[in-house]
């Protein structure tokens, strides 16, 4: 890109996030131009509506009344995408944007799952910039850092807190319940007013699928994904994990094992001296295990306007210093097929939490259908609920097959004397 040229940039999408950087762009625009060298303009913005009331007044021919005009003006550069969504608007303009060699910056991680590996070749084919530092983890460096500052590494395995909602909910249900700790996030603008994907898993399986592919110089695996939220982990699971020396958290996990990748997205209980046990709040961390690093951690802000800001304006900098960079670091022909295999074969330790009714020969019982399927007990603890006619029995297992503990849990919850569904978490040795 030529030093002397202007660089016009059009922001599609003007919540709290695109309202952000406008903002953030327009007042420190001296310094921005000062450290890359090249003097750049937001020329144009668009969103749903104009009269919406924000926080400053945009001019009226800064203005375009329809979106998709940022993919066809002759005098704009570089697009930044936030309308969001996987498909619909969203689709359309990016995919315009780069068939028409514009520059793109986006936050859509939803997108970029889906989409990342067409949008790519396009960019590549192009010879334009797709840039999602956003995509993932917020103000947390993590892309480039997989992109640039680990290029001499081999990455084994990738993992760690995705979701700053998530995180914050299973951080405070020691104090309070699931609803009300959700209530709390949403009134501290935290939770989105529905937070199903962040609660359901569906938001970090799109980020870890992102991290997979770069990682691993792969092309991004949709399939053998186990997904898991945090819909059904109650205080009494929190507290029974403090008792046991761990803490719950929600993780997307991403490795290869024997040349195979295993991807997914669970609740599981960590030793409370591991260092993710100790990520709290909004908090996000990434950890990437490799040669010759070891292990390296990033953590720090995940979501929120002034987060995705930071990693938006990261992005907009690396185009304005010019040099069309590869969307995934490698070029289409160089990103790798890789084999996805599920999590059944995989081992693991797993707590389980039986609500029962409190009579004579139920444990017995359980511990048979345990046995049957090839799991055996680690650790019990039984707790009779005084003045009531049940109980809840804690078992930590050793490990087994996932595939057993899943039979096994299924197998539990035919029986009479189960009361609720049985919970089971995973314990991850990270």
């Amino acid at each position: 890109m030529k030093k002397n040229k202007k660089i016009n940039i059009a922001i599609v999408g003007l919540g709290n996030i695109g309202l952000n950087l406008y903002l953030h762009l327009i007042k420190n625009k001296k310094t921005i131009i000062k450290k890359n060298n090249v003097n750049f303009d937001v020329k144009y913005v668009s969103a749903k509506t104009i009269h919406k009331k924000r926080k400053i007044k945009i001019p009226k021919k800064k203005w375009l009344t329809n979106f998709i005009h940022a993919s066809k003006l002759k005098d704009i550069d570089l697009v930044v995408e936030l309308i969001g969504g996987a498909d619909g608007a969203a689709k359309k303009l990016v995919f315009n944007c780069l068939k028409n060699k514009k520059h793109v910056v986006t936050a859509n991680k939803a997108l970029i799952s889906k989409y990342g590996d067409q949008l790519a070749l396009l960019a590549e084919k192009k010879k334009v910039n797709l840039e999602f530092e956003a995509a993932v983890a917020g103000g947390v460096p993590i892309i480039r850092t997989l992109k640039e500052g680990l290029i001499a590494n081999k990455a084994s395995k990738v993992y760690g807190i995705l979701n700053g909602t998530s995180n914050y909910i299973l951080s405070n249900m020691d104090k309070m319940n699931f609803k009300s700790v959700l209530e709390k996030a949403k009134k501290l603008g935290y939770a989105e007013r529905n937070p199903k994907s962040d609660l359901n898993g569906e938001d970090v399986k799109s980020k870890i699928q992102i991290l997979s592919s770069l990682a691993f110089n792969s092309f991004i695996i949709k399939s053998n994904i186990n997904i898991e939220g945090i819909n059904n982990i109650d205080e009494v699971d929190i507290k029974n994990a403090e008792i046991l020396g761990y803490k719950i958290k929600h993780l997307g996990l991403s490795e290869i094992e024997n040349g195979k990748l295993i991807q997914c997205v669970h609740p599981c209980l960590i030793k409370k001296e591991s260092r993710i046990s100790n990520i709290n709040g909004v908090l996000n961390a990434v950890i990437v295990e490799g040669k010759p690093i070891g292990k390296f951690v990033l953590q720090g802000e995940g979501a929120g306007p002034g987060p995705t800001t930071s990693a938006l304006v990261s992005d907009i900098c690396s185009v304005l210093r010019g040099n069309i960079k590869f969307p995934f670091a490698v070029s289409h022909l160089n990103r790798k097929k890789i084999t996805s295999i599920d999590l059944s074969n995989k081992m693991f330790s797993s707590y389980i939490r039986l609500d029962v009714i409190d009579k004579k020969g139920v444990l017995s019982s359980i511990t048979k259908i345990m046995s049957k399927n090839k799991i055996s007990v680690k650790r019990l603890i039984q707790n009779p609920l005084r003045g009531k006619k049940f109980a809840s029995i804690v078992i930590v297992s050793h490990k087994a097959k996932n595939k057993n503990l899943v039979k096994c849990i299924n197998e539990l919850k035919k029986n009479n004397f189960i009361l609720k569904n049985p919970k089971f978490i995973r314990i991850e040795e990270i």
